[in-house]
């Protein structure tokens, strides 16, 4: 009945056309609000996704690395030991370390990742090579993959190269082919691959055995262990950390990158408070709005306390009314998000600046809890605009004359 009464009055002409004209500009504003929110949270939504799947592709489900200085020892036994453990699909072991890398006059500090021939099988790498190939080399003979910008920090042509990069690395012994503590070898540049900026300017991949023995590494040293796992990766990671102990930190790819997953979610939940706002400032129309019904509406308050409404049913239909409002501008503006959000998905309508990006248009994904976030928030501030005048309604003494 509380739902009946507020609809005739919603739907019912005013005697006063200030009421409809601020009834209407409460209901656009919740429109445009929650449209607002979807729109935002959902493009939100797609960058998320996009830096996720760029993550994906160059992180490892599981990583093992020491939990204090920079190398790690796993002999042929607690290696099988890894390898046995539920759940673990591929193991690659890796040495990491920072180098020089000089091409004639040019040169740039690179993160270098030895690798072996499993380490492809844990990642998607592969799949963004920009030119030539990933050819790791052998001992002998070893090979480079750059990042882009690395390639083009250091002058270097991965398809058209002549003369071969020389690769400087801090060896801690140095009594072999050394150089004021520097290991010094050649070594030919043979792929480019672009991710992101972040990898495209910092690293580069060659074979794991050259690496270690410029490193001058001993047996069973490794940077880390690199895992690809089956099914739940924390419950591996658990499962990893009790077999290895305290002298090792196993951490899943959301461990590895907790501070930009960190950022990506106080940023989506900064712009969500401040675009609330726009429907607080639409809370305050509605408080107009109802406040004026309410006085347009005296008669009718009046009637119904004759009747024998309690003080809870004339609150209850005010309230009913508010929310009513709330909730058509509620509808209206998600069917628009959704509208909106769709085309930019289709069509892609909106292109971002620059042909530096890997997309071309704003990434957008709808997310259903987004919807159910607004549509509460958007509850909870009509519940709270329209407690204010209903609650005048409730407590007004009125007669009929």
């Amino acid at each position: 009945m509380n739902v009946l009464f507020a609809w005739r009055y919603f739907r019912s002409k005013k005697s006063t056309n200030a009421i409809n004209v601020i009834a209407w500009i409460s209901v656009t504003a919740i429109t445009v609000g929650c449209a607002a929110l979807i729109i935002i949270l959902s493009v939100f939504n797609g960058f998320e996704e996009l830096v996720k799947g760029l993550y994906t592709d160059f992180y490892t489900d599981i990583r093992i690395s020491p939990a204090k200085g920079k190398t790690i020892l796993l002999n042929h036994q607690l290696q099988q030991q890894i390898k046995s453990t539920p759940g673990v699909a591929v193991f690659s072991l890796v040495a990491e370390e920072k180098a020089l890398l000089v091409n004639g006059p040019y040169q740039s500090i690179v993160l270098v990742k030895g690798v072996d021939e499993q380490y492809v099988t844990t990642n998607k790498i592969t799949e963004h090579i920009k030119r030539g190939k990933f050819s790791l080399g052998t001992l002998e003979d070893p090979s480079i993959v750059l990042g882009y910008g690395i390639e083009n920090a250091i002058g270097a042509d991965v398809e058209r190269g002549v003369y071969p990069l020389t690769l400087y690395t801090p060896n801690r012994k140095a009594n072999f082919n050394s150089l004021d503590g520097l290991s010094v070898n050649n070594i030919r540049a043979s792929g480019t691959f672009q991710v992101q900026q972040e990898f495209d300017n910092k690293y580069a991949f060659t074979n794991l055995a050259f690496f270690r023995y410029m490193l001058n590494m001993e047996a069973d040293e490794y940077s880390a262990a690199e895992i690809k796992v089956r099914g739940d990766a924390d419950q591996v990671k658990e499962q990893l950390q009790a077999t290895l102990g305290d002298k090792y930190i196993v951490q899943t790819r959301y461990e590895q990158n907790k501070s930009l997953y960190a950022v990506m979610q106080m940023e989506k939940w900064v712009i969500y408070a401040i675009l609330s706002l726009i429907l607080i400032v639409a809370a305050f129309n509605m408080i107009g709005a109802l406040t004026m019904l309410v006085l347009e509406k005296q008669k009718d308050i009046a009637v119904l306390q004759a009747m024998g409404a309690s003080q809870k049913r004339i609150q209850a239909i005010f309230l009913s009314e508010g929310l009513l409002l709330a909730g058509f501008g509620a509808a209206l503006g998600m069917l628009l998000a959704t509208l909106i959000c769709w085309l930019q998905i289709k069509f892609e309508l909106i292109k971002l600046a620059g042909d530096t990006f890997i997309v071309k248009a704003y990434p957008v994904k709808l997310i259903a809890t987004d919807y159910l976030l607004v549509l509460g928030t958007v509850t909870i501030i009509g519940f709270l605009a329209a407690w204010i005048p209903s609650r005048k309604a409730s407590r007004q003494e009125l007669a009929l004359k």
